[in-house]
């Protein structure tokens, strides 16, 4: 359980209590594999809403979105 979490774009802390993450961040986390300069690595990050927008509105192609019926 985490105490504290960044935002690895802007620094910015992420609002937590209690080890609960009390705002939605994007959560990435890639192994890479074989073919790629990384082997046998694994990177993650979190980014946060604000960063995240600022991020896929660069896309050439639009991020595909769907609506989720139920969380």
């Amino acid at each position: 359980m985490a105490d504290k979490m960044y935002c690895n774009v802007c620094g910015r802390e992420l609002h937590m209590k209690n080890g609960i993450l009390l705002e939605d961040a994007f959560e990435a986390r890639k192994e890479w594999g074989y073919f790629s300069n990384k082997d046998a690595k694994m990177h993650s990050f979190t980014i946060c809403e604000e960063c995240y927008d600022k991020f896929v509105s660069t896309f050439a192609i639009p991020l595909k979105e769907t609506d989720v019926t139920e969380l």
